[in-house]
Protein backbone atom coordinates (compact mmCIF):
# COMPACT_ATOMS: atom_id res chain seq x y z
CA UNK A 1 0.00 0.00 0.00
CA UNK A 2 1.46 3.42 -0.43
CA UNK A 3 1.53 6.05 1.93
CA UNK A 4 0.52 9.20 2.25
CA UNK A 5 3.80 10.97 1.93
CA UNK A 6 4.15 9.11 -1.78
CA UNK A 7 1.40 11.53 -2.92
CA UNK A 8 3.71 13.88 -3.61
CA UNK A 9 6.80 11.78 -4.65
CA UNK A 10 6.17 13.08 -8.07
CA UNK A 11 6.28 16.32 -7.20
CA UNK A 12 9.63 16.13 -5.13
CA UNK A 13 10.74 14.95 -8.36
CA UNK A 14 9.71 18.12 -10.46
CA UNK A 15 11.36 20.44 -8.13
CA UNK A 16 14.10 18.57 -8.59
CA UNK A 17 13.81 19.13 -11.97
CA UNK A 18 12.76 22.92 -11.63
CA UNK A 19 15.74 23.69 -9.43
CA UNK A 20 17.73 22.47 -12.46
CA UNK A 21 16.34 24.76 -14.76
CA UNK A 22 16.41 27.80 -12.82
CA UNK A 23 20.50 27.14 -12.15
CA UNK A 24 20.50 27.20 -15.40
CA UNK A 25 19.02 30.10 -16.30
CA UNK A 26 20.95 31.78 -13.27
CA UNK A 27 24.02 30.60 -14.68
CA UNK A 28 23.33 32.17 -18.10
CA UNK A 29 22.91 35.86 -16.26
CA UNK A 30 25.51 35.54 -14.07
CA UNK A 31 29.78 35.91 -13.44
CA UNK A 32 31.31 35.72 -16.60
CA UNK A 33 28.67 35.66 -19.27
CA UNK A 34 27.02 38.87 -17.46
CA UNK A 35 30.31 40.16 -18.05
CA UNK A 36 30.54 39.82 -21.91
CA UNK A 37 27.47 41.24 -22.58
CA UNK A 38 27.97 44.40 -20.21
CA UNK A 39 31.72 44.65 -21.89
CA UNK A 40 29.65 44.39 -25.63
CA UNK A 41 27.47 47.06 -24.79
CA UNK A 42 30.59 49.28 -23.03
CA UNK A 43 30.05 49.10 -19.22
CA UNK A 44 32.65 49.97 -16.61
CA UNK A 45 34.10 46.82 -14.74
CA UNK A 46 32.90 48.55 -11.24
CA UNK A 47 29.57 48.95 -13.07
CA UNK A 48 29.61 45.10 -14.11
CA UNK A 49 30.30 44.54 -10.43
CA UNK A 50 26.92 46.29 -9.61
CA UNK A 51 25.18 44.56 -11.81
CA UNK A 52 26.76 41.51 -10.59
CA UNK A 53 25.30 42.05 -7.15
CA UNK A 54 21.79 42.35 -8.29
CA UNK A 55 21.74 38.91 -7.49
CA UNK A 56 21.69 40.44 -3.83
CA UNK A 57 19.81 43.23 -4.56
CA UNK A 58 17.10 41.17 -5.85
CA UNK A 59 16.73 38.71 -2.45
CA UNK A 60 16.49 42.39 -0.57
CA UNK A 61 13.09 42.25 -2.64
CA UNK A 62 12.05 39.02 -1.00
CA UNK A 63 10.50 41.37 1.42
CA UNK A 64 7.31 41.26 -0.63
CA UNK A 65 6.89 37.52 -0.10
CA UNK A 66 6.14 38.57 3.62
CA UNK A 67 2.51 40.41 1.81
CA UNK A 68 2.28 37.29 -0.30
CA UNK A 69 2.75 34.82 2.05
CA UNK A 70 -1.17 34.44 3.06
CA UNK A 71 -2.16 34.12 -0.58
CA UNK A 72 -2.77 30.72 -1.42
CA UNK A 73 -2.70 29.05 -3.29
CA UNK A 74 0.69 29.78 -4.34
CA UNK A 75 1.28 27.31 -7.59
CA UNK A 76 -0.51 30.18 -10.28
CA UNK A 77 0.78 33.33 -9.87
CA UNK A 78 3.95 32.03 -8.56
CA UNK A 79 4.11 30.18 -12.17
CA UNK A 80 3.37 33.48 -13.68
CA UNK A 81 5.66 35.71 -12.03
CA UNK A 82 8.76 32.94 -12.56
CA UNK A 83 7.89 33.20 -16.03
CA UNK A 84 7.83 36.98 -16.63
CA UNK A 85 10.93 37.15 -14.43
CA UNK A 86 13.03 34.32 -17.06
CA UNK A 87 11.63 35.66 -20.13
CA UNK A 88 13.34 39.15 -18.77
CA UNK A 89 16.46 37.12 -18.25
CA UNK A 90 16.39 35.87 -21.73
CA UNK A 91 16.07 39.36 -23.28
CA UNK A 92 19.46 40.92 -21.30
CA UNK A 93 21.13 38.73 -24.11
CA UNK A 94 18.81 40.53 -26.89
CA UNK A 95 19.15 43.93 -26.18
CA UNK A 96 22.64 44.19 -27.05
CA UNK A 97 22.09 43.17 -30.29
CA UNK A 98 19.23 45.73 -30.97
CA UNK A 99 20.05 49.14 -32.65
CA UNK A 100 19.24 51.39 -30.01
CA UNK A 101 22.22 53.86 -29.02
CA UNK A 102 24.67 52.83 -26.41
CA UNK A 103 22.71 55.10 -23.54
CA UNK A 104 19.28 53.39 -24.70
CA UNK A 105 20.75 50.01 -24.47
CA UNK A 106 22.30 50.56 -20.88
CA UNK A 107 19.39 51.71 -19.22
CA UNK A 108 17.00 48.63 -21.01
CA UNK A 109 19.84 46.07 -19.57
CA UNK A 110 19.84 47.56 -16.36
CA UNK A 111 16.38 47.60 -16.20
CA UNK A 112 15.48 44.22 -17.46
CA UNK A 113 18.48 42.33 -15.30
CA UNK A 114 16.64 44.28 -12.44
CA UNK A 115 13.62 43.63 -12.65
CA UNK A 116 13.74 39.90 -13.34
CA UNK A 117 15.81 39.61 -10.41
CA UNK A 118 13.31 41.59 -8.02
CA UNK A 119 10.17 39.26 -9.34
CA UNK A 120 12.24 36.29 -8.95
CA UNK A 121 13.07 37.14 -5.15
CA UNK A 122 9.62 37.80 -4.50
CA UNK A 123 8.31 34.96 -5.13
CA UNK A 124 10.86 32.53 -4.44
CA UNK A 125 10.02 32.08 -0.39
CA UNK A 126 6.61 30.85 -1.20
CA UNK A 127 8.21 28.37 -3.80
CA UNK A 128 10.81 27.25 -1.45
CA UNK A 129 7.88 26.85 1.19
CA UNK A 130 5.60 25.20 -1.34
CA UNK A 131 7.87 22.34 -2.31
CA UNK A 132 10.48 21.68 0.93
CA UNK A 133 6.66 21.53 3.21
CA UNK A 134 7.00 18.01 0.01
CA UNK A 135 9.66 16.51 2.49
CA UNK A 136 9.99 14.89 5.72
CA UNK A 137 12.17 17.47 8.23
CA UNK A 138 14.91 14.23 9.26
CA UNK A 139 15.39 13.95 5.58
CA UNK A 140 16.13 17.62 4.60
CA UNK A 141 19.69 17.49 4.18
CA UNK A 142 19.65 14.90 2.00
CA UNK A 143 17.14 15.55 -0.05
CA UNK A 144 18.78 19.49 -0.56
CA UNK A 145 21.93 17.80 -1.18
CA UNK A 146 20.23 15.67 -3.91
CA UNK A 147 18.50 18.58 -5.63
CA UNK A 148 21.58 20.49 -5.99
CA UNK A 149 23.91 17.44 -7.23
CA UNK A 150 21.47 17.28 -10.02
CA UNK A 151 21.91 21.04 -10.83
CA UNK A 152 24.86 21.35 -10.34
CA UNK A 153 26.51 18.45 -12.88
CA UNK A 154 23.76 18.91 -15.37
CA UNK A 155 24.97 22.76 -14.93
CA UNK A 156 28.36 21.88 -16.09
CA UNK A 157 27.11 20.80 -19.12
CA UNK A 158 25.22 23.48 -20.28
CA UNK A 159 28.13 25.99 -18.94
CA UNK A 160 30.35 24.05 -21.21
CA UNK A 161 28.07 24.56 -23.89
CA UNK A 162 26.98 27.76 -23.17
CA UNK A 163 31.04 28.72 -23.30
CA UNK A 164 32.03 26.93 -26.25
CA UNK A 165 29.27 28.71 -28.49
CA UNK A 166 30.73 32.10 -27.16
CA UNK A 167 33.92 31.61 -28.11
CA UNK A 168 33.20 29.68 -31.26
CA UNK A 169 31.22 32.65 -32.78
CA UNK A 170 33.53 35.13 -30.91
CA UNK A 171 36.71 33.60 -32.62
CA UNK A 172 34.25 34.85 -36.30
CA UNK A 173 34.30 37.87 -34.76
CA UNK A 174 30.21 37.25 -34.72
CA UNK A 175 29.65 37.79 -31.10
CA UNK A 176 26.28 38.89 -31.72
CA UNK A 177 24.68 35.24 -33.06
CA UNK A 178 25.82 34.08 -29.94
CA UNK A 179 23.96 35.93 -28.02
CA UNK A 180 21.20 35.44 -30.38
CA UNK A 181 21.54 31.79 -29.92
CA UNK A 182 22.23 32.15 -26.02
CA UNK A 183 18.71 34.61 -25.89
CA UNK A 184 16.39 31.90 -27.85
CA UNK A 185 18.05 29.23 -25.42
CA UNK A 186 17.20 31.24 -22.38
CA UNK A 187 13.25 31.50 -23.56
CA UNK A 188 13.48 27.41 -24.52
CA UNK A 189 14.36 26.91 -20.89
CA UNK A 190 11.73 29.51 -19.49
CA UNK A 191 8.97 27.02 -21.17
CA UNK A 192 10.35 24.06 -19.41
CA UNK A 193 10.86 25.50 -16.26
CA UNK A 194 7.32 27.02 -16.12
CA UNK A 195 6.07 22.78 -17.16
CA UNK A 196 7.87 21.77 -14.34
CA UNK A 197 5.37 24.17 -11.80
CA UNK A 198 2.84 23.42 -13.62
CA UNK A 199 2.43 19.89 -13.31
CA UNK A 200 3.69 20.15 -9.66
CA UNK A 201 1.36 19.64 -6.59
CA UNK A 202 0.88 22.07 -3.35
CA UNK A 203 -0.24 20.35 -0.19
CA UNK A 204 -3.63 21.93 1.17
CA UNK A 205 -3.28 24.72 3.41
CA UNK A 206 -3.72 23.66 7.39
CA UNK A 207 -6.35 26.18 8.64
CA UNK A 208 -4.33 27.68 10.95
CA UNK A 209 -2.02 29.11 8.09
CA UNK A 210 -5.28 30.69 6.40
CA UNK A 211 -6.74 32.79 8.96
CA UNK A 212 -3.36 34.15 10.38
CA UNK A 213 -3.06 37.83 9.05
CA UNK A 214 0.16 39.33 7.86
CA UNK A 215 0.26 41.61 11.34
CA UNK A 216 -0.18 38.86 13.45
CA UNK A 217 2.81 36.54 11.31
CA UNK A 218 5.11 39.57 11.58
CA UNK A 219 4.06 40.34 14.82
CA UNK A 220 5.10 36.17 15.88
CA UNK A 221 7.98 36.50 13.62
CA UNK A 222 9.67 39.31 14.97
CA UNK A 223 9.33 37.64 18.92
CA UNK A 224 11.60 34.94 17.69
CA UNK A 225 15.15 36.29 19.26
CA UNK A 226 16.68 33.12 18.21
CA UNK A 227 15.97 33.72 14.24
CA UNK A 228 17.52 37.02 14.46
CA UNK A 229 20.51 35.34 15.85
CA UNK A 230 20.45 32.84 12.71
CA UNK A 231 19.30 35.76 9.68
CA UNK A 232 23.00 37.48 11.06
CA UNK A 233 24.50 34.25 9.51
CA UNK A 234 23.61 35.50 6.74
CA UNK A 235 24.05 38.61 6.34
CA UNK A 236 27.47 38.84 7.58
CA UNK A 237 28.38 35.95 5.10
CA UNK A 238 26.92 38.01 2.30
CA UNK A 239 29.22 40.77 3.60
CA UNK A 240 32.22 38.82 2.76
CA UNK A 241 31.06 37.11 -0.38
CA UNK A 242 29.37 40.61 -2.38
CA UNK A 243 32.95 42.14 -1.17
CA UNK A 244 34.52 40.13 -3.76
CA UNK A 245 32.64 38.04 -5.75
CA UNK A 246 30.82 40.39 -8.28
CA UNK A 247 34.34 41.63 -9.44
CA UNK A 248 35.89 38.23 -9.93
CA UNK A 249 33.55 38.16 -13.29
CA UNK A 250 35.77 40.81 -14.88
CA UNK A 251 38.96 40.02 -13.42
CA UNK A 252 38.84 36.25 -14.56
CA UNK A 253 38.10 38.14 -18.43
CA UNK A 254 40.27 41.40 -18.35
CA UNK A 255 43.24 40.61 -15.74
CA UNK A 256 43.79 36.78 -16.12
CA UNK A 257 42.89 36.50 -19.33
CA UNK A 258 41.29 33.48 -19.38
CA UNK A 259 39.31 32.52 -22.75
CA UNK A 260 35.15 31.73 -21.99
CA UNK A 261 36.14 28.42 -22.49
CA UNK A 262 38.61 27.93 -19.64
CA UNK A 263 36.33 29.72 -17.29
CA UNK A 264 33.46 27.34 -18.01
CA UNK A 265 35.80 24.54 -17.53
CA UNK A 266 36.88 25.81 -14.22
CA UNK A 267 33.50 26.52 -13.04
CA UNK A 268 32.36 22.54 -14.10
CA UNK A 269 35.36 21.56 -12.17
CA UNK A 270 33.85 23.56 -9.19
CA UNK A 271 30.48 22.50 -9.72
CA UNK A 272 31.69 18.98 -9.70
CA UNK A 273 32.85 19.45 -6.39
CA UNK A 274 29.98 20.66 -5.23
CA UNK A 275 28.29 18.34 -6.45
CA UNK A 276 30.41 15.33 -4.92
CA UNK A 277 30.18 16.99 -1.43
CA UNK A 278 26.97 18.19 -1.01
CA UNK A 279 25.61 15.06 -0.07
CA UNK A 280 28.25 13.98 2.60
CA UNK A 281 27.57 17.31 3.93
CA UNK A 282 23.81 16.84 3.48
CA UNK A 283 24.25 13.46 6.02
CA UNK A 284 26.47 15.48 8.65
CA UNK A 285 23.92 18.51 8.98
CA UNK A 286 21.10 15.28 9.02
CA UNK A 287 22.87 13.86 12.08
CA UNK A 288 24.95 16.48 14.07
CA UNK A 289 23.28 20.00 12.81
CA UNK A 290 23.38 22.13 10.12
CA UNK A 291 24.64 24.50 12.43
CA UNK A 292 27.85 22.46 12.69
CA UNK A 293 28.22 21.97 9.28
CA UNK A 294 28.46 25.50 8.35
CA UNK A 295 31.54 25.84 10.78
CA UNK A 296 33.25 23.54 8.72
CA UNK A 297 31.87 25.31 5.10
CA UNK A 298 33.00 29.08 6.73
CA UNK A 299 36.57 27.30 7.92
CA UNK A 300 36.94 26.24 4.21
CA UNK A 301 35.32 29.37 2.58
CA UNK A 302 37.98 31.21 4.81
CA UNK A 303 40.93 29.58 3.27
CA UNK A 304 39.19 30.00 -0.31
CA UNK A 305 39.84 33.95 0.36
CA UNK A 306 43.16 33.22 1.61
CA UNK A 307 44.25 31.78 -1.60
CA UNK A 308 42.63 34.21 -3.86
CA UNK A 309 45.20 37.18 -2.11
CA UNK A 310 47.51 36.03 -3.81
CA UNK A 311 45.81 35.72 -7.60
CA UNK A 312 47.89 37.38 -10.20
CA UNK A 313 47.72 36.88 -13.81
CA UNK A 314 51.43 35.07 -13.30
CA UNK A 315 49.95 32.41 -11.07
CA UNK A 316 46.20 33.08 -12.41
CA UNK A 317 44.73 29.10 -13.67
CA UNK A 318 46.30 27.84 -10.42
CA UNK A 319 45.72 30.19 -7.93
CA UNK A 320 42.36 31.01 -9.12
CA UNK A 321 41.59 26.98 -9.60
CA UNK A 322 42.02 26.50 -5.81
CA UNK A 323 40.22 29.74 -4.47
CA UNK A 324 37.18 28.79 -7.11
CA UNK A 325 37.06 24.81 -6.19
CA UNK A 326 37.45 25.50 -2.26
CA UNK A 327 34.49 28.50 -2.61
CA UNK A 328 32.74 25.50 -3.82
CA UNK A 329 33.26 23.07 -1.68
CA UNK A 330 31.98 25.53 1.02
CA UNK A 331 29.05 26.19 -0.95
CA UNK A 332 28.04 22.61 -0.84
CA UNK A 333 26.59 23.62 2.79
CA UNK A 334 26.04 26.98 3.06
CA UNK A 335 23.18 27.80 0.49
CA UNK A 336 21.19 24.89 2.11
CA UNK A 337 22.42 25.59 5.88
CA UNK A 338 21.13 29.13 5.89
CA UNK A 339 17.73 27.85 4.69
CA UNK A 340 17.49 24.68 6.38
CA UNK A 341 18.25 26.57 9.61
CA UNK A 342 15.02 28.67 9.15
CA UNK A 343 13.01 25.57 9.72
CA UNK A 344 15.00 24.21 12.73
CA UNK A 345 13.87 27.67 14.63
CA UNK A 346 10.65 28.37 12.88
CA UNK A 347 7.12 27.33 13.10
CA UNK A 348 5.66 26.25 10.14
CA UNK A 349 2.85 28.59 9.05
CA UNK A 350 5.57 31.24 9.71
CA UNK A 351 8.29 30.00 7.57
CA UNK A 352 7.45 31.99 4.23
CA UNK A 353 7.90 35.09 5.69
CA UNK A 354 11.11 33.94 7.62
CA UNK A 355 12.68 32.75 4.66
CA UNK A 356 11.78 36.51 3.11
CA UNK A 357 12.79 38.61 6.23
CA UNK A 358 16.56 36.74 6.11
CA UNK A 359 17.02 36.91 2.40
CA UNK A 360 15.92 40.17 2.01
CA UNK A 361 18.02 41.60 4.82
CA UNK A 362 21.09 39.22 3.59
CA UNK A 363 20.50 40.70 -0.25
CA UNK A 364 20.50 44.61 0.28
CA UNK A 365 23.73 44.40 3.03
CA UNK A 366 25.43 42.18 -0.31
CA UNK A 367 24.15 44.73 -2.57
CA UNK A 368 24.99 47.62 -0.63
CA UNK A 369 28.89 46.32 0.41
CA UNK A 370 29.49 45.76 -3.68
CA UNK A 371 27.96 49.24 -3.87
CA UNK A 372 30.39 50.74 -1.43
CA UNK A 373 33.45 48.63 -2.53
CA UNK A 374 32.84 49.53 -6.39
CA UNK A 375 34.43 52.84 -5.77
CA UNK A 376 37.56 51.53 -3.94
CA UNK A 377 37.71 49.12 -7.15
CA UNK A 378 37.75 51.82 -9.78
CA UNK A 379 40.26 53.85 -7.77
CA UNK A 380 43.03 51.25 -7.51
CA UNK A 381 42.48 50.17 -11.37
CA UNK A 382 43.01 53.81 -12.29
CA UNK A 383 45.55 54.32 -9.92
CA UNK A 384 47.59 51.87 -12.15
CA UNK A 385 46.48 48.72 -9.60
CA UNK A 386 48.37 50.40 -6.78
CA UNK A 387 47.38 51.47 -3.51
CA UNK A 388 49.12 53.32 -0.38
CA UNK A 389 52.44 52.85 -3.02
CA UNK A 390 52.05 48.81 -2.76
CA UNK A 391 50.97 46.89 -6.55
CA UNK A 392 48.13 44.84 -6.13
CA UNK A 393 44.84 44.14 -7.87
CA UNK A 394 41.71 45.48 -6.45
CA UNK A 395 40.43 41.83 -6.53
CA UNK A 396 43.06 40.62 -3.98
CA UNK A 397 42.31 43.46 -1.33
CA UNK A 398 38.74 42.96 -1.76
CA UNK A 399 39.47 39.14 -0.89
CA UNK A 400 41.68 40.15 1.86
CA UNK A 401 38.24 41.79 3.34
CA UNK A 402 36.41 38.73 2.70
CA UNK A 403 39.04 36.74 4.70
CA UNK A 404 38.31 38.87 7.50
CA UNK A 405 35.02 38.92 7.74
CA UNK A 406 34.53 35.12 7.10
CA UNK A 407 36.83 34.35 9.92
CA UNK A 408 34.85 36.88 12.32
CA UNK A 409 31.66 34.44 11.21
CA UNK A 410 33.17 31.06 12.06
CA UNK A 411 33.98 33.06 15.59
CA UNK A 412 30.06 34.29 16.14
CA UNK A 413 28.96 30.46 15.23
CA UNK A 414 31.45 29.13 18.31
CA UNK A 415 30.24 31.81 20.53
CA UNK A 416 26.69 32.23 19.76
CA UNK A 417 24.96 30.48 17.17
CA UNK A 418 26.19 26.64 18.24
CA UNK A 419 24.79 27.47 22.02
CA UNK A 420 21.10 27.87 20.55
CA UNK A 421 18.75 24.92 20.93
CA UNK A 422 17.35 23.23 17.87
CA UNK A 423 13.60 23.18 18.27
CA UNK A 424 11.53 20.66 17.19
CA UNK A 425 7.93 21.22 15.24
CA UNK A 426 7.14 17.66 14.95
CA UNK A 427 7.30 16.40 18.17
CA UNK A 428 7.42 12.94 19.20
CA UNK A 429 6.65 11.74 15.14
CA UNK A 430 10.29 12.71 14.23
CA UNK A 431 12.08 10.99 17.47
CA UNK A 432 10.42 7.82 15.74
CA UNK A 433 11.13 8.22 12.53
CA UNK A 434 14.94 9.06 13.95
CA UNK A 435 14.71 5.54 16.08
CA UNK A 436 13.78 3.67 12.97
CA UNK A 437 16.58 5.04 10.26
CA UNK A 438 19.11 3.86 13.18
Amino acid sequence: MKTKKDVYKFSRLMYIIEAALEYFVSLAVGTVYLAKLAEYIGLSDSLTGILSSFVSLGCGFQLIAIFLANKRPVKRWVTLLHTVSQALFAMIYLIPVFTFTQTEKTVLFIGSLLVAHIIHNAINPPKINWYMSLVDNDKRGRFTANKEIVSLISGMAFSYGLGAIMDHFEALGDIRTAFIICGIGVFGLTVLHSITLLVSQEKPVRVEERRESVGASLKNLFKNKDLFKIILISVIWNVANYATTPFMGTYQTKELAFTMTFATVIAMVGSLLRALFSQPMGKFADKYSFSKMLIVCFSIAAVAYGVNIFTVPSNGKIFYFIHYALHCIAMAGINSATINLIYDYVEPNQRTQALALNQTLAGFTGFFVTLIMSPLVAFIQNNGNCIFGLSVYAQQVMSIFSFIVVLLIIVYMLVVVSKIKRKDFDGAKTEIKKEERE
